[in-house]
């Protein structure tokens, strides 16, 4: 992931002195909410801008509590308002999010990671103009530890992911091989391949493992299961890590947000990063 993850305030467009950070977020659901009321209630150095939502007048109406609500705009008038824009909507919007933001010169930080895949356009974008993608940590541990081992040589990157029914319901995967999991009684693995190849299958669901391999050996190296399980409550994933430097495995138990398919966390995230902009003392690359 180090070709995404800024330092500090690296691919933040240029602004005044002492100026907060305008921020843009495109996509209010769970997760977009959950920022927009963070950023309310005051996160040092930032400022909410400027929202979009394909519903714009719910938007606008979910937005009515805070106390300073955003102008909610169409997707392409959110770059002329903000420095940086929160892209938390369907994958197949990546580009109209980002692509402004970019050719600006500005920051996209994009939580369809997945998409990232089918859009490489979008890092050379980025490259030409100054811009950056950032890929927040989300739902996933361990990223920092994964991006310096590949500072090194890793060997393999394996990760397994366990999900309720509900929170793998409707992946045009289990559709496209005719697999039904409304039902089932035991542990069942739906799938065995790349992040490359589950971005396609699984575009709203594994975004983690997307930044994983962007973080170490790439989409198409690094090896994923997915298994849905009836007993579970949580998305589980579990991470190993063979490499020159260290040997490692992790794993998170994320408590699903009002979306089944994403964690509480993965707002969360987002917002520690942004705290970070600012922050005096930062902990973590």
């Amino acid at each position: 992931m180090k070709q995404f993850a800024p330092g500090p305030n690296e691919g933040i467009a240029p602004h005044r002195k002492g100026a907060p950070i305008k921020v843009a977020i495109a996509g209010l659901g769970a997760i977009g909410l959950k920022i927009a009321e963070a950023l309310d209630r005051g996160i040092p150095g930032c400022a909410l801008a400027a929202a979009s939502a394909s519903d714009r007048g719910r938007a606008a109406a979910r937005l009515g509590h805070l106390a300073h609500p955003p102008p909610v705009v169409a997707i392409e008038e959110l770059e002329p308002l903000a420095d940086l824009v929160i892209e938390c909507a369907p994958a197949n919007l990546l580009p109209a999010i980002a692509e402004p933001f970019l050719r600006a010169g500005k920051t996209a930080l994009v939580l369809s990671v997945g998409a990232i895949l089918v859009n490489e356009h979008l890092i050379e974008l980025a490259r030409k103009h100054g811009g950056q993608i950032v890929v927040p940590t989300g739902a996933l541990l361990g990223l920092d530890a994964v991006a310096a081992a590949a500072e090194g040589t890793i060997r393999s990157v394996r990760m397994v992911t366990r999900k309720p029914v509900r929170g793998l319901a409707g992946a045009p995967h289990l559709a496209e091989h005719n697999i039904r999991i409304e039902g089932i009684t035991a542990p069942l693995r739906i799938f065995q391949g790349t992040p490359r190849e589950a971005a396609i299958g699984f575009p709203a669901n594994l975004n983690v493992a997307v930044a994983l391999s962007l973080a170490g050996i790439g989409p198409d190296k690094t090896t994923l299961e997915i298994w849905v399980d009836p007993s579970l409550e949580r998305n589980v994933h579990r991470i190993e890590v063979e490499a020159d430097s260290a040997s490692f495995s992790m794993q998170i138990e994320n408590v699903p947000s009002e979306n089944p398919r994403t964690g509480r966390i993965t707002a969360l995230s987002v917002i520690s990063y942004l705290r970070k902009l600012g922050a005096p003392l930062r902990v973590g690359s």
